[in-house]
């Protein structure tokens, strides 16, 4: 059976992390989070394909001409982050239920995308 898509938004601070966590931690639910894809360069230990899949910019805008994202930002200049659709389908295709963390644009984007499929919550700040 396919999975569901669970997306989160909310401002810094508001918990969502927490949520997130939590969430995940109940193994019975099957979930499993979306690895974004960025055009950054790794920080500390960060390992690609763990904490984010890491590209270069050219990579990244290559990827966007072959409508590979769900949804994409350039945050700073030649800076993206993006949700790769391939991903997901990966994860939905083993019957995982997929959290996403993004923000209030691209959820509407993958809600659009993917409509009654998708469950999106923003989450306001305390």
């Amino acid at each position: 059976m396919p999975g569901k898509i669970i997306i989160f938004s909310a401002p810094s601070g508001s918990g969502k992390s927490t949520i997130i966590g939590r969430l995940m931690s109940h193994k019975e639910l099957n979930m499993a989070f979306s690895i974004s894809c960025t055009s950054r360069p790794p920080r500390g230990t960060e390992r690609d394909g763990v904490e984010y899949f890491f590209v270069s910019p050219d990579e990244f805008r290559r990827r966007i001409e072959a409508d590979e994202f769900l949804e994409y930002e350039e945050v700073y200049k030649d800076r993206y982050y993006g949700t790769l659709k391939s991903q997901v389908e990966n994860q939905l295709a083993k019957g995982e239920n997929v959290v996403l963390d993004v923000d209030v644009k691209g959820g509407c984007n993958i809600k659009r995308f993917y409509g009654d499929r998708a469950l999106s919550l923003f989450i306001q700040p305390p």
